[in-house]
């Protein structure tokens, strides 16, 4: 697994919106998966107010982190990944300081510099969040 740090080098996001702790990618069947893994602490900053003395995860963080372990199944530098999509989204748990929110993510189709895929968000097996989106790779403008 690349650690928080060495996602630098492979995903265009820097703190405090690099919410991945750490990913990697397999193989499975013949089909790439990323699988990536995040230690909710109780510190972040989406937390604060989110909610007073019952803190829970924003399901749109849940979702990007979900994006963020997808991004480990593309090459970045080619441009920057933004979503262009979502459908089927599911919240099933919450999620709470002190979990382990591991995901598992794959591409399900690429046409051109368009990608769709699906991701699982879990807590000690139970799923907590099940997507699909879709996202571009968009150049910088200069």
């Amino acid at each position: 697994m690349l650690t928080h740090k060495e996602l630098e080098t492979r995903l265009p996001h820097r703190d405090a919106m690099l919410l991945l702790g750490e990913a990697d990618v397999e193989e499975r069947d013949g089909v790439k998966v990323a699988v990536g893994l995040t230690k909710i602490r109780g510190d972040e900053w989406f937390l604060q107010g989110h909610f007073p003395g019952n803190p829970v995860v924003p399901g749109v963080i849940q979702c990007e982190i979900l994006a963020q372990s997808c991004c480990m199944l593309i090459e970045c530098d080619s441009g920057t990944p933004y979503f262009t999509g979502m459908k089927n989204v599911k919240w099933r748990h919450p999620v709470r300081p002190g979990d382990e929110f591991a995901t598992e993510c794959s591409i399900v189709r690429k046409v051109g510099s368009f990608y769709q895929a699906k991701g699982i968000g879990r807590v000690n097996g139970e799923v907590c969040v099940e997507a699909e989106f879709t996202f571009a790779l968009v150049k910088a403008e200069e």
